[in-house]
């Protein structure tokens, strides 16, 4: 990165602190404030891919202190104040360079990824391999097959190249199901399970339309699915409510009705992006910037955001109990990449304790969520990452600083990304340990069935409402602060261990090649006493 432009003498209107006086210091990846005043410490570092709008700040002729300067909004949650002084064209400066570096496309300049040069020691691009996640599946089977079909992406231009469809089903036949399916998105194994062989597939809408087409393909492809492990009914879970299904049908999409025999359709009754979006809004308005105490609850109602966070949940429980117990399912929305990768990756998450290793993680994020394409709770000891990396994956979500998250698919992100920016994953695994769980407890085979109950939901505090300084204060749990602290003690103590035996065997050493040494003597020497020694850890 490199600096465009620095000013000692900026006020930030805090909202915690009032109008705090500072340096700050703009690049081309980065906003950066410090507090001057010695009585207030106050530190922005805001990436400039994280800025969703800069708005001027009154005028020439206002009078009011601190009304002149900049409002920045952020996609994180935050919203930015800074006064300025209104001679001279500082605010005009500050303006054009936030602007143009914080919607570089829209400025014919390149984004942050393709510029910065950052080196480490993985290439975190090669994390994820399709054939091998197969492999490691029990994949291709006398049930599944890999098709190459898409390895042009001229099935399906939102498609990853390699795909898992039923061993029975030909290439033509792949080709009239995408054309029976919105977008092309053709109903695709994510996940088979080792032992019932019960899978969960994912795609995107039928083009029913409101005639009510038939597509015979489409019909007898979902039964290929079904047979494929003897499913008495093969449950297609539709992740929309089942009016927004019913209305898509003026639009050519729908659902599949009675003439899928063998199969039962349930509506998870998730809204759709735009919903969320609203709802996302109204919680920014609640946790930002103060929250108020008195009205919380009721506050948190309103936004209807754990309302629809729990039937996400609930969602891909149902999809992960059904495959538990051997059946097999197709889960869609529309579309088929925003609710059908929520719950899709979730049931995952959920029936496959590899999911819930740290590089486990990250090959269901690039398998589920970005190679499928996507427009951009606690269980202490079932996972190996700690919270830090998702909140290092969603502060990267928006940084501009890795590849991993550009562009809406993979046949837009083959051409340049892989070949000319770093990879998020790179980073999280050249310092693993900062994002590991200490309470992880290893467990292979065991499905983690969460409670979907508004009860038991509660706001993540530590993403939502990070920015207010009292929950800063508060952030690590004081139980996994003391665990690491006990850690970090053994690590002490056996380092000292080892460095009272490498000194005691010079020793030893010593005396046996002295001419004095008696060779004979039955005292035990003190390695032999060290070598009993235990920690408690």
């Amino acid at each position: 990165a490199f600096c465009l432009f620095s000013d000692k003498d900026i006020i930030y209107m805090c909202h915690f602190n009032g109008a705090v006086k500072g340096k700050v210091l703009i690049t081309n990846y980065r906003l950066y404030f410090k507090s001057s005043d010695a009585d207030v410490t106050v530190m922005l570092d805001v990436p400039l891919g994280a800025i969703s709008r800069v708005e001027k700040m009154g005028g020439a002729s206002s009078r009011g202190e601190n009304s002149y300067g900049l409002d920045i909004t952020c996609k994180d949650m935050r919203n930015l104040k800074f006064a300025l002084k209104q001679e001279g064209h500082s605010r005009r400066d500050i303006f054009e360079l936030l602007f143009r570096h914080a919607f570089p496309l829209s400025h014919g300049l390149p984004l942050f990824a393709y510029v910065t040069q950052e080196k480490y020691a993985e290439n975190g691009w090669n994390i994820y391999k399709p054939v091998e996640e197969f492999r490691r599946q029990g994949l291709p089977n006398n049930k599944w097959r890999i098709t190459f079909i898409n390895k042009s992406y001229d099935l399906c231009d939102t498609y990853p190249t390699v795909l898992a469809v039923p061993f029975k089903s030909k290439e033509e036949d792949l080709r009239r199901v995408a054309a029976f399916r919105s977008r092309a998105r053709i109903p695709v194994l994510s996940w088979i399970h080792r032992e019932n062989q019960a899978v969960i597939a994912r795609c995107s809408q039928p083009l029913v339309g409101m005639s009510g087409k038939r597509n015979k393909d489409d019909e007898r492809y979902l039964d290929l699915i079904r047979e494929a492990n003897d499913t008495t009914k093969l449950t297609i879970y539709d992740a929309r409510p089942s009016v927004n299904a019913v209305a898509n049908k003026a639009t050519g999409g729908g659902y599949e009705g009675d003439e899928y025999q063998n199969a039962e359709l349930v509506f998870l009754d998730i809204q759709n992006i735009h919903v969320m979006r609203e709802s996302l809004k109204k919680l920014k308005d609640i946790v930002y910037p103060n929250v108020e105490e008195s009205h919380w609850l009721s506050s948190l109602e309103s936004t209807h955001w754990l309302e629809h966070v729990k039937l996400v949940l609930s969602g891909a429980i149902q999809v992960a109990d059904k495959v538990s117990s051997g059946n097999s399912v197709v889960v869609h929305c529309s579309d088929g990449w925003d609710r059908t990768a929520q719950l899709t990756s979730l049931a995952m998450l959920m029936l496959d304790s590899h999911y819930r290793t740290l590089r486990g993680f990250q090959v269901l994020i690039e398998k589920e969520w970005i190679s499928f394409g996507h427009k951009f709770a606690s269980f202490p000891t079932a996972f190996e990452f700690n919270e830090h990396l998702l909140l290092t994956i969603l502060d990267h979500l928006y940084s501009c600083r890795f590849g991993t998250f550009l562009y809406n698919c993979e046949s837009a992100r083959e051409q340049h990304v892989r070949s000319k920016t770093v990879s998020l994953w790179s980073l999280v695994n050249s310092k693993m340990d900062i994002y590991l769980n200490p309470f992880y407890t290893p467990e292979s085979g065991r499905v983690l069935y969460p409670v979907a109950s508004m009860r038991h939901l509660e706001l993540w505090v530590t993403y939502y409402i990070r920015w207010n300084p009292r929950i800063r204060q508060q952030q690590q749990s004081p139980v996994e602060q003391r665990y690491k602290e006990l850690l970090a003690l053994r690590d002490e103590y056996l380092k000292k261990l080892e460095q009272l035996q490498l000194s005691d065997s010079s020793t030893s050493s010593r005396l046996a090649n002295s001419p004095t040494a008696n060779t004979s003597s039955t005292t035990s020497t003190p390695t032999q006493q060290y070598t009993h020694l235990q920690t408690p850890f």
